[in-house]
């Protein structure tokens, strides 16, 4: 019996004892039917060039090798979105390569696609709404023209800049008009990124509902979807029942995601979730569970994997990136632990070492062995006895 210790929140170590073989799921196969799954994906940094305050480095090889891996399994990609980073190490010159290089992978496998257009090259704060929806429509222009589908995400210029509701409607009105195809819209919480606070023109979050509705009623042909990244699960259901015909709800939400793709009896969300990265192999897994219309089976297997998703999304959420990494790394996705901007140093060592336990009593690495050494390396290089 092998023991490894841990470190616990309060300085103590505690034994756990790893596993020895992984969990057998579901082999990687062809599109999933009853949900469209999007995995948001992490961008895997070049270790010899990542520094903070340095333009972003991206092990470009390493970090195309990941979008096949979540194509192998039938899941789409979720592009240049919260979770590779953006605005959080991932500027927009490392952001429009990224694009093009991971449409052009998508299309050579066939793999499903959409990335995220903002306005983040804006590097001074905007002085109009003009140079907001010019930023906007730069990225979209990159998008459009890499044969991708477009994500529309919250700017933080606009959320700086916009006076009241009106502002918002002007800009996503004008956006809308002009995209050559249905769009995703993205709804990013403050608990993702605090400089959004108040989006859509109120901090009141029904005042702000109903405007982000208003939206999409003014131009259902426009919107393929929504994703809500509110972690509130009511709200989202709420939302999702007054939505247009055709009009889907693709939920971001990584506290309650289990229930609100497997839905009611008035409808499901799709999914569009940053978890998903850690968690491909076993989400498809579920979800082709759905696709026989077990949804008892596939609550069996993706509930358990709620409590590490919790926990990678604690607070402060804006740093999950950090846990989606290790594990990348802890699986063998990557050969190392180190992120755009130094990030990888935004978690404590007790947080990851319980995300790593997490992830390993739910039989989530393909090699236990290779997750436990590295582990142990971590652990080891902070100066932790085990």
């Amino acid at each position: 019996m092998t023991i490894i210790h841990l470190p616990a929140a309060d300085g103590t170590l505690y034994a756990y004892e790893p596993r020895t073989s992984p969990t057998a799921h579901a082999a990687a196969g062809g599109e999933l039917r009853s949900r469209i799954v999007y995995s948001a994906a992490h961008v895997v940094a070049d270790p010899f060039r990542s520094a903070p305050d340095e333009p972003a480095a991206v092990d470009w090889d390493a970090t195309l090798a990941f979008r096949r891996h979540l194509w192998s399994h039938g899941l789409g990609v979720a592009e240049v979105m919260d979770t590779a980073q953006r605005g959080m190490g991932l500027d927009w010159a490392g952001a429009a390569e990224l694009i093009r290089r991971s449409s052009a992978e998508a299309k050579a496998v066939g793999g499903r696609i959409a990335c995220g257009v903002g306005t983040d090259q804006l590097t001074a704060p905007a002085a109009t709404l003009d140079e907001v929806r010019a930023a906007y429509e730069e990225q979209l222009a990159v998008v459009e023209d890499s044969g991708s589908q477009a994500i529309l995400m919250a700017s933080r210029a606009l959320a700086a800049l916009a006076k009241g509701p009106e502002d918002y409607l002007e800009v996503y009105g004008h956006l809308l008009r002009q995209a050559a195809e249905p769009v995703v819209l993205h709804w990013l919480g403050p608990m993702f990124d605090p400089a959004l606070t108040g989006y859509w023109g109120s901090e009141d979050l029904d005042e702000a509902t109903e405007i982000f509705l208003q939206v999409i009623a003014a131009h259902p042909d426009k919107v393929d979807g929504i994703k809500m990244s509110l972690l509130d699960a009511q709200r989202e259901i709420d939302v999702r029942r007054r939505l247009p015909g055709g009009v889907r709800c693709y939920t971001g939400d990584d506290f309650n995601y289990p229930e609100l793709i497997a839905g009611d009896d008035q409808g499901f969300s799709h999914a569009l979730l940053g978890i998903f990265d850690p968690l491909a192999p076993l989400a498809a897994a579920a979800v082709r569970i759905l696709d026989t219309g077990d949804s008892e089976g596939f609550r069996a297997l993706l509930g358990p994997t709620v409590e590490l998703s919790r926990h990678l999304f604690g607070a402060p959420t804006r740093y999950y990136k950090t846990g989606v990494v290790l594990l990348a790394w802890l699986a063998g996705h990557q050969s190392h632990f180190t992120m755009l901007g130094g990030l990888q140093s935004a978690r404590s060592l007790p947080h990851l070492a319980r995300a790593y336990e997490l992830a390993d009593r739910i039989g989530l690495f393909p090699d236990p062995a290779l997750a436990e050494s590295r582990i142990r390396q971590l652990l080891t290089l902070h100066g932790v006895s085990h």
